[in-house]
């Protein structure tokens, strides 16, 4: 309940205390009166002590001879007027008591008023009865309207993504002159349309436009469109268009677009009344016979791929701006955005932390940022440092640890020789990412990992790369076979085995790296999200071709495995002393990883002094996407 019911609240039931004083001002005065019993009435009635009575309804009110007043209740005696006029006691009789004109109508309209009250509180709940929310509202636009100047976030707020900064600057100076453009023959966009991973700020960006223009801004998600009722959402269309119309030049801002600019009779996802009537209505609102003079239209999406065409041609959503994984520069940029908040220790260096978070978002930096100051808080330090900052990468990375796991020491045995096998692996093939730490603490659901982190930015990845990553990926798993035999090997390493095919499938299917198949793409992207997966859309193939196919896959497979298993059985030593060390330290890093690999004494790591090691890793990500996080290896808990 707001301040505003509260107070209307308030003021009835002062009104009702007020009524009900005059009410009872308004009736006969009297003076202070004892209570008799009837007896004690009766024996005064026969002494001769009463001198007048008042009989109103039972209630018998009067004066004695002495002049004190009294009074009691009639029980119903039907000799009671007998009785006082034999004793020389005078009788007023008055008629029946009646409530007084204002206690009438409380009697009578108090249920009607408290029912009034309560629906319209109600009503008020649901966002009133005409507003967005409330029953009568349904076609009312949902949209948050920011006046101008309400919005505090400029383009200096914004870091990581320069080109995309560039392709939204314009915007201001349309809004701010568009003279400037029009004088010129030029129009105003009617719409830019922001594309990219979750988390790199396009919901930033679009606040630094406003703030930057000082113009109003309409803000609204795709999904406030879309309700049960067919119509609703058009209905919501159009009146976000008319409330902007009227504040023009401004912005309408729709987030997540895609929950109802989904393409038209795509099969998947499609064919919902509702929802097309809505898209339909949008895309008319933006490019129809009725011009949208001074609105511009700014949506964002991770799934441009699903979006109908006619919503991105040109004179609706003129612009499309990608809004990437920021790299190294991009990342230092936002990573001191985010700790000019926080109180920093000397040794800390963004750029060194920049270095090693390739893939990472500006979610994901923020969060960073902010695990980081909750670890510092934990150790009661005033500022924080760099080791803050170490645990945090590793924390998000890698999981959080779980020391409270209690492994025996046979697991923990062959953990360590198997993550120890990813490690010699992984550092014995060709152009494979460098590891920078390997711990067998459990995390997450894993009972260890093997983090690897790559030298510098990489948008694509060779043959060669990607048979490397395979081959490391079966290090994990080869190490338990050698040392244990093949009955004691776990499942530990399902992961590993689901990554790998993954790699050679695409490999064979969609990167053209067969030797036999040649260049040909044998599957499409991944297209609608059903029941939460991705469902890839395979091209018709023969049956001949898909035995090929899997023939292919297979022999990447065995190929890389037994290149493993030879790396792994000529380096036994090593596997040996790095399994030890793990169980020794329980964690190492690229430092005495280099000890074990060139037949060195195993340092002792650094002491918890709030001085990190900085990591030598630098760029971006491995995998068949670019610009992704680096890979992580590790033995799973149950083989998930």
């Amino acid at each position: 309940m707001n301040a505003k019911n509260l107070n209307i609240l308030l003021w009835v039931a002062v009104s009702l205390w007020l009524v009900m004083m005059l009410n009872g001002l308004s009736g006969p005065s009297q003076m202070e009166a004892r209570t008799l019993s009837y007896s004690q009435f009766l024996s005064e009635v026969s002494a001769g002590s009463i001198q007048e009575v008042r009989i109103q309804d039972q209630s018998i009110k009067g004066t004695r001879t002495d002049g004190s007043r009294f009074d009691t209740y009639d029980p119903g005696d039907p000799g009671l007027v007998a009785d006082l006029l034999k004793n020389g006691v005078t009788i007023r009789a008055e008629p029946p008591s009646q409530p007084s004109v204002v206690g009438q109508m409380l009697a009578a309209w108090l249920p009607f008023v408290l029912m009034i009250g309560v629906w319209f509180w109600f009503m008020r709940r649901q966002g009133g009865g005409g507003g967005p929310g409330g029953i009568f509202g349904f076609g009312k636009s949902r949209a948050r309207q920011h006046a101008e100047g309400e919005v505090k976030v400029t383009l200096r707020d914004v870091a990581g993504c320069e080109e995309a900064k560039e392709e939204v600057g314009e915007l201001v100076d349309f809004l701010r002159n568009p003279q400037k453009f029009s004088s010129l023959g030029g129009h105003i966009p009617r719409g830019v349309l922001m594309v990219g991973p979750p988390g790199t700020g396009k919901t930033l960006l679009a606040r630094a436009i406003a703030g930057e223009a000082k113009v109003p801004f309409f803000s609204i998600s795709g999904s406030d469109f879309v309700e049960m009722f067919v119509g609703v959402g058009a209905s919501r269309v159009r009146d976000l268009f008319e409330q902007s119309k009227k504040s023009a030049p401004c912005i309408v801002f729709i987030d997540e677009i895609d929950a109802v600019g989904r393409r038209r009779g795509a099969g998947l996802g499609g064919g919902h009344d509702e929802r097309e009537q809505t898209l339909n209505q949008l895309l008319v609102e933006m490019d129809g016979f009725a011009g949208n003079e001074g609105i511009i239209v700014i949506a964002a999406t991770n799934r441009a791929d699903v979006l109908d065409p006619a919503l991105l041609r040109p004179g609706r959503f003129d612009r499309q701006v990608v809004v990437g994984l920021p790299d190294l520069g991009g990342r230092t940029a936002i990573l001191e955005v985010h700790m000019r908040k926080v109180p920093l220790a000397d040794d800390v260096v963004p750029r060194t932390i920049a270095r090693g978070t390739p893939g990472f978002s500006g979610a994901d930096l923020a969060n960073l940022v902010n695990e980081a100051a909750l670890f510092a808080a934990r150790a009661g330090l005033t500022a924080v440092n760099m080791q803050m900052f170490e645990k945090a990468k590793d924390k998000i990375m890698m999981g959080a640890e779980r020391r409270s796991m209690v492994m025996s020491d046979t697991e923990k045995k062959l953990t360590a020789y198997h993550e120890a096998g990813h490690v010699i692996v992984g550092r014995l093939v060709p152009e494979h990412d460098p590891v920078h730490k390997v711990s067998i603490i459990p995390r997450g659901r894993a009972l260890g990992v093997t983090l690897f982190l790559p030298e510098r930015d990489r948008y694509s990845m060779s043959k060669r790369q990607l048979e490397s990553q395979i081959s490391s990926l079966f290090g994990g798993r080869l190490a338990e076979e050698l040392i244990f035999g093949p009955e004691h090997v776990t499942t530990g390493a399902s992961n590993d085995l689901e990554r790998s095919t993954s790699i050679a499938r695409k490999m064979v299917t969609r990167f053209g790296l067969s030797d036999n198949l040649g260049p040909l793409a044998y599957a499409d992207e991944e297209g609608e999200v059903f029941l939460g997966h991705s469902v890839t859309q395979q091209r018709q193939i023969s049956g001949d071709t898909a035995e090929a196919i899997d023939k292919e896959v297979r022999i990447i497979i065995d190929r890389n495995y037994q290149r493993s298993k030879n790396l792994l059985l000529e380096n036994m030593d090593k596997l040996h002393a790095m399994a030890s060390a793990l169980l020794r330290f329980e964690t190492i890093d690229r430092d005495q990883i280099d000890d074990i690999m060139n037949g060195r004494p195993v340092r002792e790591p650094p002491e918890d002094t709030g001085q990190a090691t900085p990591p030598k890793g630098n760029g971006a990500a491995t995998g068949s996407q670019p610009m992704t996080k680096p890979p992580i290896v590790g033995n799973a808990v149950g083989g998930a």
